[in-house]
Formats: structure tokens, C-alpha cells, sequence
């Protein structure tokens, strides 16, 4: 077992918990997917964990050790990487110069040239726009090169909230596709997906959230054929969590 939230209770405001009891695991190697209607809490449980957020109750493990309530730079430097929904590129520096950016704490110049390697190996698409602004990329581009520059400190566990929002279908399929291919390699992914469907697909397991706690849990095949899941999350869009 890589992570472990144990009883989280977590949010914004002191004394107003979005997460109430937060139970989960996640095994070494596994994609698992976080769904449920909008607010329930998903990105939450993803900024509790990385860090963003102090949970007022329970534990985060990870790798064995508690780091309940650590900065994020720490969090980070243990292996632990978010990106966060939303495009958050640097948008006037260039592909190349953003991958270096998420290398800030690689000291030695050789290992930062082979982290943008392995990161190219990924999404050949970075290469070739490796001299372009990253605010010229498409958003799928974009999505890809957010990817890649958490991939610079090759974290065990990466975190990712709404990979596929706003994309049209074509480069939605792209970002799913080097998702099981980062997973492939050796990476934990924990994701929220605002595309249920698509995300349990994906998912070796996956969680179902509502108010802030865990409705139901198990693998992804078995949730999407779940009659009860079908009904209140499968039948259409859902939106993201703000």
C-alpha cells in the first residue's frame, strides 16, 4: 500500500469540514479514480493529501509514514506530485523552459536533462514544441506538458484533478491514452475525473463520493456496472468540482 487516508476530515473554512470521515487506500501500481456529483469533495481529498489543505482530523500515509498536515514542498519532495485542475502553465516561457521549472530542485544538470528525456519519451508532442510559448499549445498540449513537468522529479505518486476538462474527445482519448501509459511505467495515479465513465474505464479501482464521505468503493469494471452508480453518476455529464 502507497497511500492511506485514515478518518480525514477536511476543508476551507476552520470549523466547516467538506470531508467527513474520508476512508481510502491506494495500492502500489493501481489508477484509481474519484468520482461523485459536484461539491462532494473530490478535489478535497486530492489537496488534503498533497498537502494544500490540513486536514482537522485523521491521518494521510504515505510510503508508510504519516504526513498528515506537512507543507507541500515537502510532501512534493517525498513523491508525492498534484496537478491541479485547470491549466497552469507558465504561458510566456517555452515547453523546455517549463519542464525545467518542475526540475527546480534537481541539482545536478545531467539528471534534469534526463528527467526532460524520459518526459519526451512520453509525449513525443513536447519535443517538438519544446522551443514553442506554452500559451500557443493547444489545451491537450497543455494538459500533456503539465504532466510532464510533475514527471521531472519521477514521483511514485501522482495526483491529477480533471485531466480531461475542456478537451474535445480526440485529445481526451491522447490524455487517457499517456495516463495508462505513465501508469504503465511505474507511476500510482489518484484522479478525479469529471468524465465518470471514461475515468472508471481507465481505473483499476475506483471511489465514489458523496457529502464528503465514501458511498461506495470497488473495482472500476464493477462500479460502472452498478445499477446505483449508473443511475446517479453515469447517466450524463458531470461537471467539475469548484
Amino acid at each position: 500500500m502507497i497511500l492511506e487516508l485514515k478518518d480525514i476530515f477536511s476543508g476551507y473554512v476552520r470549523g466547516v469540514d467538506i470531508l467527513k470521515g474520508i476512508n481510502l487506500h491506494i495500492n502500489e501500481g493501481e489508477i484509481v479514480c474519484l468520482i461523485g456529483p459536484n461539491g462532494c469533495g473530490k478535489s478535497t481529498v486530492l489537496r488534503t493529501i498533497c498537502g494544500m489543505l490540513k486536514p482537522s482530523q485523521g491521518k494521510v500515509i504515505f510510503n508508510g509514514k504519516e504526513i498528515t498536515g506537512i507543507r507541500p514542498d515537502i510532501i512534493l519532495k517525498k513523491g508525492v506530485c498534484h496537478v491541479p485542475q485547470g491549466r497552469s502553465v507558465f504561458p510566456r516561457m517555452t515547453v523546455k523552459e517549463n519542464l525545467k521549472m518542475g526540475g527546480y530542485i534537481i541539482k545536478d544538470k545531467k539528471e534534469v536533462v534526463e528527467a526532460i528525456d524520459r518526459v519526451y519519451a512520453l509525449f513525443p508532442i513536447l519535443e517538438k514544441r519544446k522551443n514553442e510559448k506554452a500559451g500557443y499549445l493547444s489545451g491537450g498540449e497543455q494538459q500533456m506538458l503539465e504532466m510532464g513537468r510533475a514527471l521531472m522529479l519521477d514521483p511514485p505518486l501522482m495526483l491529477l484533478d480533471e485531466p480531461s476538462l475542456g478537451l474535445e474527445p480526440r485529445l481526451s482519448d491522447m490524455v487517457f491514452d499517456r495516463v495508462k501509459r505513465l501508469n504503465e511505467s511505474g507511476t500510482t495515479i489518484v484522479m478525479v475525473e469529471q468524465n465518470a465513465r471514461r475515468g472508471m474505464k481507465a481505473a483499476d479501482r475506483g471511489y465514489v463520493l458523496e457529502l464528503g464521505q465514501v458511498r461506495l468503493e470497488g473495482p472500476g469494471d464493477e462500479l460502472l456496472n452498478n445499477k446505483e452508480v449508473q443511475s446517479l453518476y453515469l447517466g450524463g455529464y458531470l461537471e467539475s468540482e469548484s
